[in-house]
């Protein structure tokens, strides 16, 4: 068997991953009734926020990489912080929704002790993406993974991960996953999202 399969099978693997990412991005469901199900360890409330009781959330594997702005970024290295992850695409028309609420309370929670990171994906050049910080005023900064290796690899099976775009996976002080949402939020979707995170001893 040739030693160049191996590579081709992951990237395979991850190619249909956010083949079907894509299918359910930008789709608008709210229902709430994603995740939840069987013998996992979350609920999903009816606003579509899914949360992780403390003792029973899971660590995501490695996310890190080059970020649009050319610099190296790992999340692993914000652990101490509660770090809000989202995931977005410049043509996706919910994230351009979404996109100043996340500045504004990025900005916000800060003080609190709360980081913001984006993960971009689905954008084949940098171009658009950057154009679109800017335009939001984004601050913080965003991993870039054109091909979904992040969202695909990023998160262990049956945790709370990205299965649409946008996305929003919210880690704990101790790096752990604790909270996600599937669809656009506004100011008061993070806050809720973040804010049972802020106040946890």
């Amino acid at each position: 068997m040739s030693l160049s399969r191996a590579p081709r099978a992951a990237l395979l693997t991850a190619v249909v991953a956010v083949g079907a990412l894509a299918l359910s991005a930008c789709s608008g469901d709210s229902n709430g009734k994603s995740g939840g199900g069987g013998d996992t360890n979350f609920v999903t409330d009816t606003g579509g926020i899914s949360t992780v009781a403390k003792n029973k959330r899971t660590t995501p594997h490695t996310l890190s990489g080059e970020t649009l702005d050319g610099k190296q970024l790992d999340v692993a290295d914000l652990k101490g912080k509660v770090v809000v992850m989202n995931v977005w695409g410049s043509w996706c028309p919910p994230c351009r929704a979404e996109a100043p609420h996340f500045a504004k309370v990025a900005k916000e929670t800060k003080a609190k002790g709360v980081e913001f990171v984006g993960i971009n994906t689905r954008d084949s050049n940098k171009g658009p993406a950057l154009a679109f910080e800017k335009d939001y005023e984004i601050g913080y900064p965003s991993l870039y993974d054109p091909v979904g290796k992040l969202i695909v690899n990023g998160f262990p099976k049956g945790s709370l991960n990205p299965q649409a775009i946008p996305s929003t996976i919210v880690l704990d002080r101790e790096g752990k996953i604790a909270a996600r949402s599937l669809m656009a939020l506004d100011t008061e979707g993070l806050h809720k999202i973040i804010d049972p995170l802020v106040a946890e001893k």
